[in-house]
């Protein structure tokens, strides 16, 4: 199932400018709240002031109460505009003492002990914040709770939260919008390296070998220009192994076709039975090369390192793979004239490896001593363990290599005898499995003659 494009820029908006518009939100509401909690204290205090003045200008005289308000209060207390303000003055035994509107009590009983007490209430048409508030005072020597309310529209207070949140809430959205022009800017510059890379990457030729470059590229991009520099070089190596691996096979299989045709064209001429008969015999000895080159030319191509990727590594006992190849070259050293023997104490030697490509290399060495060393040598196979590490030696008591040429013998084709049926592909494909197994090999001088073949294998292969 395809997944559907996503977008960095969008990503990278969504995820910066979402958390701003919360947070705007988150402050906006905060701000409110505030607002409303400052603008009902204030309200408080000032309707508690005016109980409280209200409640000092009435004064027991005689048997009675006498009442003086100033001139100022009386004006305050009297005013229509939108700020009027509602008082009830009453006795807790009953009776009111003087209103300018009947306020609405509480509605609970309230005991005189809590002498102050806020509530809002509705009032005819509008709703009211009241203060009530009690005083002692004495009449006829006796004690008794002068009772003080005092309210004032709530309209005051919601509209004043109101102004207070439209000037907070107003510079903040500008201040967001300004900000969320920012983030799209810098996320645009930012982003800025990846769409010169993007040109740079569809204008690089597949045939270019050189690598990217870009000049004052942030780390991030760098690395990404890295990454694909590397990728680039390994495709070009990939690439030009495959041209080199094609020239080569096609150039080594026209000789064998050539001389293959070539006889088959003299055997169609003769007329002769034993001439014709001599003539197969070299066409089947001309086939048999050509089978063995394309092998080892199947063989090299999947041990190439893009080849052997894709190959399973699985676990194996190398001990019993080198005692087992060498049982099956057994009767072709015989038939050669050759002593063949397998030399290592080691029951098993576990590791992780592919079997084929490993028992193509073992092969190939015991076969190349068979082919290439005298009648009535003797060759060895061993296996050891050195320091992590897994050491199998080929070893045969034949001419040896000149030192000039163990490194040649690795060369893809490289004969240095001419004679026998082989194409100069067994060392080269050694030397390929070996390294795919992350192993190493030399070529050593044997005593008091001869050439040891020495393979090392990590144990722990990667």
């Amino acid at each position: 199932m395809l997944r559907g494009k996503f977008s960095i820029k969008r990503q990278l908006l969504l995820w910066l400018l979402i958390p701003q518009g919360v947070l705007w939100l988150a402050g906006a509401f905060l701000s409110y709240n505030v607002a409303r909690h400052y603008t009902s204290t204030a309200i408080d205090d000032s309707l508690l002031q005016t109980a409280r003045a209200i409640g000092r200008q009435i004064k027991p005289q005689d048997n009675g109460l006498i009442i003086d308000f100033p001139h100022a209060l009386q004006l305050l207390l009297d005013d229509d505009s939108d700020e009027r303000l509602f008082y009830t003055v009453s006795l807790n035994t009953g009776g009111i003492i003087f209103s300018n509107s009947e306020l609405p009590p509480l509605q609970s009983h309230q005991r005189p002990d809590n002498r102050i007490v806020f509530y809002d209430a509705p009032l005819q048409s509008e709703s009211l914040r009241i203060v009530s508030l009690y005083f002692p005072v004495e009449i006829t020597q006796q004690k008794k709770w002068m009772h003080v309310q005092v309210g004032k529209s709530t309209e005051a207070r919601s509209r004043l939260s109101k102004e207070i949140l439209i000037a907070i809430a107003a510079p903040l959205a500008v201040l967001i919008f300004a900000m969320s022009f920012l983030v799209w800017w810098g996320i645009n510059r930012g982003l800025r390296p990846l769409a010169r890379l993007q040109r740079l990457v569809e204008e690089h030729s597949g045939q270019d070998p050189s690598p990217l470059q870009l000049d004052n590229e942030p780390e991030e991009v760098g690395a990404l220009t890295s990454a694909l520099n590397r990728l680039l070089s390994s495709t070009n190596e990939s690439v030009a192994r495959q041209r080199r691996f094609i020239a080569d096979a096609a150039h080594q299989l026209r000789t064998p076709l050539a001389g293959l045709k070539s006889q088959t064209e003299l055997a169609m001429r003769e007329t002769t039975p034993e001439g014709l008969s001599n003539r197969l015999t070299m066409v089947h000895t001309s086939a048999n090369r050509s089978i063995h080159l394309v092998n080892q030319l199947l063989t090299l191509a999947r041990s190439e390192p893009d080849s052997v990727k894709g190959m399973p590594r699985v676990p194996l006992d190398l001990a019993k793979l080198i005692r087992e190849l060498t049982a099956e070259c057994v009767p072709r050293a015989l038939a050669a004239g050759m002593d063949l023997g397998c030399d290592t104490d080691i029951s098993e030697a576990p590791m992780h490896g592919n079997s084929a490509l490993l028992r193509e290399l073992f092969t190939n060495l015991i076969e190349n001593a068979i082919k290439y060393i005298p009648r009535g040598c003797n060759i060895t196979a061993r296996l050891s363990i050195e320091d992590e590490h897994y050491v199998v030696e080929v070893e045969d008591d034949g001419a040896g290599i000149p030192d000039s040429d163990k490194e040649r013998v690795f060369e893809r084709f490289y004969r240095r005898e001419q004679t026998g049926n082989g194409c100069g592909l067994g060392m080269a494909i050694v030397k390929e499995i070996t390294e795919r197994h992350r192993g190493n090999i030399q070529l050593l001088d044997a005593e008091p003659h001869g050439l040891i073949v020495r393979v090392v294998l990590p144990i722990k292969a990667g």
